[in-house]
């Protein structure tokens, strides 16, 4: 008996630091696509020609429950993408784009919608000599978003699995450097994935009952204090690039496990504006600017976050109540996303501001959560 008990014990600790080590099941998805340009922007009219086509490779890491958090979203995918897109027009050329994405899954993990952020490469920008048509892109490096809603069956034979929907691509530099008038691509696709070692796939761990709510994560109001920066340029082609700083102080409330709220204040020093100022009192007399207007603004907005473990998805609105000059409109929005760090005191993100649809800027930031 005392044998057997001996056994017991060395299995049940052999067993818990087996259980201890993550593995890291990956799968490759591979999808072709074809899609139209939409004409966002009625001066982008004369570069839609063609329907582009292309294709999205994406390494997937499976999820299973090993961190908390991946079944508070249904044991989501991350990983790379990898986007290649023929514009069917010499003139936007072609992109190369790299992503950071996650995979979402529902009604019975055959519904999956991704999402991706990342960086994508040019063939063929605006130069005012060679190529003064393209008026979509005004750098050869872009910012690129992607989404994606495909039907999936993963494993049907083997490893492997097919995927067949519909996507959305998004490239600009957000104002980094003009013109920027930039491209929105709606595609259809189908295609397939192998998932390796499929055999070995651990079986889905379930959140701890603890936090089944989320409502335990709830805190009390706490006060963050942002700085941004970056440069871009206004839409007049040669007015050049220029830095901006914003700082923001808000206050922000976490409700639950997934989501945050806030509001606050923030003041932008975006001197892309002097420069734009002085041009339109010169070039349009009419619109009665003296050149001397105050560049600054000051603004109140309202957000979201939605937590992904040390990540967060942030969303602001936000209204000029200080707008002595005139710029696109008195409403803004800010996408973005953050990390988290040093015990959540501080947190570092990207981020893109714009009025409505128009990008503004994209803004890097650094900030502090005080307790």
């Amino acid at each position: 008996m005392r044998y057997y008990l001996q056994l017991t014990i060395i299995f049940s600790a052999w067993l818990g630091i087996a259980q201890q080590n993550e593995v890291k099941p990956f799968s490759l998805q591979f999808e072709p696509f074809y899609g139209s340009i939409i004409e966002h922007n009625p001066d982008i009219n004369h570069l839609i020609i063609g329907h582009p086509t292309g294709f999205i490779l994406s390494y997937n890491r499976k999820t299973y429950g090993y961190n908390d958090w991946e079944g508070r979203y249904n044991y989501p995918d991350w990983g790379i993408t990898f986007a290649y897109q023929d514009m069917k027009n010499p003139i936007l050329g072609k992109n190369y784009g790299l992503y950071g994405h996650y995979n979402f899954y529902f009604f019975n993990r055959n519904l999956q919608l991704g999402l991706g952020q990342g960086l994508a490469f040019n063939t063929n920008p605006y130069d005012p000599e060679t190529n003064f048509e393209n008026n979509a892109y005004g750098s050869t490096l872009l910012s690129t978003t992607w989404i994606r809603g495909n039907y999936v069956r993963e494993n049907l034979f083997g490893g492997f699995g097919v995927n067949v929907g519909l996507g959305f691509i998004h490239y600009s530099n957000a104002n980094f450097k003009a013109p920027n008038n930039s491209t929105n691509t709606i595609y259809f696709s189908a295609g397939a994935s192998y998932q390796f070692d499929h055999m070995a796939m651990p079986y889905r761990i379930p959140p701890s009952e603890r936090i089944s709510g989320g409502s335990e994560y709830a805190e009390r109001i706490k006060y963050n204090l942002v700085f941004r920066t970056g440069i871009n340029e206004a839409d007049v082609n040669g007015l050049g690039q220029h830095p901006f700083y914003v700082i923001s102080a808000y206050a922000d409330k976490r409700l639950n496990y997934k989501s945050k709220i806030q509001a606050g204040a923030e003041v932008f020093w975006s001197e892309f504006l002097i420069d734009l100022i002085r041009y339109r009192s010169i070039a349009f007399p009419t619109d009665g600017l003296t050149g001397d207007e105050d560049y600054r603004r000051v603004g109140v907005f309202v957000g979201h976050e939605l937590l992904l473990n040390k990540l967060a998805f942030e969303v602001q609105v936000g209204y000029y109540v200080y707008w002595p000059y005139e710029f696109e409109n008195r409403v803004y929005n800010r996408l973005g996303i953050k990390w988290y760090f040093y015990e959540d005191i501080l947190h570092a993100g990207v981020s893109v501001k714009a009025h409505y649809a128009k990008a503004e800027a994209a803004e890097f930031s650094i900030g502090v959560r005080l307790w």
